[in-house]
């Protein structure tokens, strides 16, 4: 396979809308981690706030993790870019390589933080448990305002 210019050029939106994103979840993590604090603070202290409080001390760090992949594949397609324009053949393919699989850690890594993210909204609906278990289909037909009655 011979890579051209064009072949780490492809990466680089991609890259870039996944960097946003990632910036994106920092950014509503640091929010949420702020609320909690100030709600620490205030006395308001319940036994899930401390699971909250582990949880996002993983997930910003997962999210961390993911953006200095995402920002060394992009390094890595520009360092292809130029080994391309030296033309050292063996060199671009193995930094392109290195781009794509950093890039792919990184989207795994992703994965395991959404797999965070929900494991602490179940945590926040756990304390709901006292309304009524409904399942979809009942939900749907209006079979479980019977119930309620």
């Amino acid at each position: 396979m011979e890579i051209t210019f064009n072949t780490p050029a492809l990466l680089f939106p991609a890259i870039s809308l996944l960097l946003l994103a990632y910036t994106n979840r920092y950014l509503a993590l640091a929010n949420l981690i702020r609320k909690l604090h100030d709600e620490y603070t205030r006395g308001e202290k319940n036994h899930l706030l401390l699971k909250q409080i582990k949880i996002l001390r993983v997930r910003i760090n997962l999210v961390r993790q993911m953006q200095g992949l995402g920002v060394f594949s992009f390094l890595c397609c520009v360092i292809t870019m130029y080994s391309v324009y030296e033309e050292w053949k063996m060199f671009t393919r193995f930094v392109f390589a290195l781009s794509l699989l950093s890039l792919l850690v990184s989207l795994i890594i992703s994965l395991i933080e959404i797999s965070q993210s929900t494991k602490a909204l179940k945590w926040e609906l756990s304390d709901m448990e006292e309304l009524e278990k409904g399942n979809f289909f009942s939900d749907l037909w209006g079979k479980g305002d019977e119930k309620k009655e």
